[in-house]
């Protein structure tokens, strides 16, 4: 029972590690359903909204709604309308599963106009309301907040806060009266979440906004900065214009990682150098160069490169590409600054990442590098965590099978130990024992020419030794371990047949009561058996109806003992001695406990063949019913001379 517990144990713990090991593969697989694959699209770009390919994405923002610097209303420009309401159902045609926000600006005149709206509760409402009703009406499955900056203003921060506590009620509260899903809530929020000492309201922002698209470009404009600098850098080791150092902060500030969306730049910003020979990340410029403000989309980077570029490299110290063509320094991201950064963001458990914009894609090379390492990073996690649970099943299983054969040989050893410890002290000094190897040599390796038969428990052979022929029993491990199941169901279920008393006395088979002559009422079934030479088990008598204890008791009454004995028993000269142990094991046998000898008192009789033998009662478990019969019995005694005169010889059984 211990080693079956221990076996169940070992199950356990197996199943529990590998549950435990098979965990990151779930949770991997879950994290890839809900990974974030954003991308904006503003309405003013020369990308036709067909062209979209919106199977590299998960989520799309159409750009933009702005508020009604009069009424608060969310309002749509009648030359975007006709491409925000068709937006989400162009898209869906290519990815039936794709999720629309609608874009509200909040950005340069329309920040006053924002904060307007966010100090005043009518305010509010109107603006909530009729945002809410926009996105609804136009197919829309959520709302993003663009451009709002920490202001200068605690008040103002604190106001923002009020607004997207009571944005979320509003939106939970439509959701449950139409029954459809709530609305996504989001919001793009600077780079660092504090400036001076001021800061979003970022307890606020956790509990409202499904995430915030961290607007991690722009650090560095040629048309401000004198000098050539990483716009998007992801790490900066000489100041703390970085992606990392502001996601830090976030998260300092409160805001989980997995509520963050890095952003993806997909343009860059050219400088003219001072002297085109220092052509580093901080080199000497003095202004934009090709275009008015130095801006240029990813896709005009490519064309400028291929018609330009004289030098084109990758700092992995920033993580930002650049391309040099004379005094022209462009620093941008390509596919190596893009993987990186989509490495960067699975790395720290961020939600995911959002491009802009999509128009500046160069035939979707960037989109499809940014899907491919999600998708790759998070194929690896699910890769690492089959492969490590697979070797550590393969380790346990291993060690389990290990365990169990130990323990089968220490078992064996501990038999062979007792074997050998019986031998040494055994009473018959000239007692052989044989080892396994011993045996299966003597056997003919257990062939069948030796097989004398079969038992319950094993075959027997038969062993040819070169002093004489032995019988060998050959017991298997698995038929001990049968052996020990069917001695659990016996101890487990207990059968009480009240019509077969077999050695078990009655007060035990009736009432389950253990007397103190239970052994006494054992002896004497067994010393009928052994003076009649029958079963126990068969019926006897003229008409074949009665059992051992009636066949003797019914005999001996009507005084015809001699006709019970066993007529093999050269005993015939001694019928007295016969007779009396019939007797004594009637006395064994009666009904109630109390009224059978003790083992002493039986030990006395059988050897003190001169004494008085009680008459006995009637036996237990009888048909019959007593009618007073030791009142009518006759004690039968019979004189005999008995020789006294004993020899005892060691014979072999």
């Amino acid at each position: 029972m211990k080693s079956r517990a221990l076996g169940s144990t070992h199950l356990k713990m197996l199943f529990t590690i590998i549950s435990l090991l098979f965990l990151p593969s779930l949770t991997s697989s879950s994290e890839s359903q809900t990974w974030i694959k954003a991308g904006y699209w503003y309405s003013d770009s020369d990308l036709p909204i067909p062209d979209i390919d919106s199977t590299l994405f998960t989520h799309l923002t159409c750009a933009f709604a702005h508020i009604n610097t009069s009424t608060y209303e969310l309002s749509i420009s009648p030359s975007d309308e006709p491409y925000i309401s068709t937006f989400t159902d162009i898209v869906r045609q290519k990815n039936p599963s794709i999720i629309t926000l609608l874009s509200i600006w909040a950005g340069d005149s329309n920040f006053s106009t924002f904060f307007s709206t966010a100090t005043q509760p009518s305010h509010r409402s109107i603006f909530i309301e009729s945002s809410i009703r926009t996105a609804r009406l136009y197919g829309f499955q959520g709302l993003n907040l663009c451009c709002v900056k920490p202001d200068t203003s605690i008040t103002k921060m604190e106001n923002m806060g009020i607004l997207f506590d009571d944005w979320r009620t509003a939106i939970n509260r439509e959701s449950k009266d139409s029954t459809r899903s709530p609305l996504v809530l989001t919001m793009a929020g600077h780079y660092l979440p504090s400036k001076n000492i001021t800061s979003y309201p970022v307890e606020s922002i956790r509990r409202n906004l499904d995430w915030v698209h961290i607007v991690s470009y722009d650090y560095h404009l040629s048309t401000a900065a004198n000098f050539t600098g990483a716009h998007s850098a992801l790490y900066d080791p000489s100041s703390n214009i970085s992606t990392d150092y502001g996601i830090k902060e976030w998260i300092s500030r409160g805001l989980p990682a997995d509520k963050m969306v890095l952003g993806l730049a997909y343009h860059g910003f050219a400088w003219t150098l001072v002297d085109p020979m220092a052509n580093e990340i901080g080199s000497p410029g003095r202004g934009p160069a090709v275009t008015l403000d130095g801006s240029m989309s990813y896709r005009f980077i490519k064309s400028y490169m291929k018609c330009y570029g004289e030098k084109v490299g990758y700092n992995s110290t920033y993580v930002t590409n650049y391309c040099i063509s004379g005094s022209v320094w462009i620093g941008y991201d390509d596919v190596e600054a893009i993987r990186t950064k989509v490495s960067y963001t699975r790395e720290k458990g961020l939600l995911g990442y959002k491009v802009l914009q999509l128009s500046n894609d160069d035939n979707w090379a960037l989109s499809t590098a940014a899907q491919e390492e999600g998708k790759d990073q998070g194929n690896n996690k699910l890769l690492w965590a089959i492969l490590l649970a697979t070797i550590a099943v393969v380790i346990l299983l291993l060690g389990t099978l290990t365990w169990y054969f130990r323990r089968i040989l220490f078992k064996w050893k501990v038999l062979v130990t007792r074997i050998i410890a019986i031998r040494e002290k055994s009473q018959y000094p000239n007692l052989k024992a044989f080892g396994f190897t011993d045996i299966k040599t003597a056997t003919s390796n257990f062939s069948h020419e030796n097989k004398l038969g079969e038992g319950g428990f094993g075959p027997v052979y038969k062993v040819l030794c070169s002093c004489s022929s032995l019988y060998c029993y050959v017991v298997s491990y698995t038929r001990i371990q049968s052996f020990t199941r069917k001695i659990v169901d016996i101890k487990r279920n207990v059968y009480v047949d009240l019509n077969c008393s077999g050695y078990v006395p009655p007060e035990y088979v009736k009432r389950g009561i253990y007397s103190t002559k239970y052994d006494v009422y054992s002896f004497g079934v067994l010393l009928l058996q052994i003076i009649s030479g029958k079963k126990n088990t068969c019926l006897y008598g003229p008409d074949n109806n009665l059992n051992l204890l009636e066949c003797a008791y019914e005999l001996w009454k009507d005084g015809k003992s001699m006709e019970f004995m066993d007529p093999l028993m050269d005993d015939t000269n001694s019928a007295c001695k016969l007779m009396r142990c019939m007797q004594v094991a009637l006395l064994c046998v009666q009904e109630k406990w109390e009224d059978r000898p003790s083992m002493l008192e039986v030990y006395s009789m059988l050897k003190n063949e001169t004494e008085d033998v009680p008459t006995p009662k009637r036996h237990a478990f009888s048909t019959r019913n007593d009618m007073d019969e030791e009142n009518n019995l006759k004690s039968k005694e019979e004189i005999c001379s008995v020789n006294f005169a004993t020899m005892s010889q060691v014979m072999p059984r």
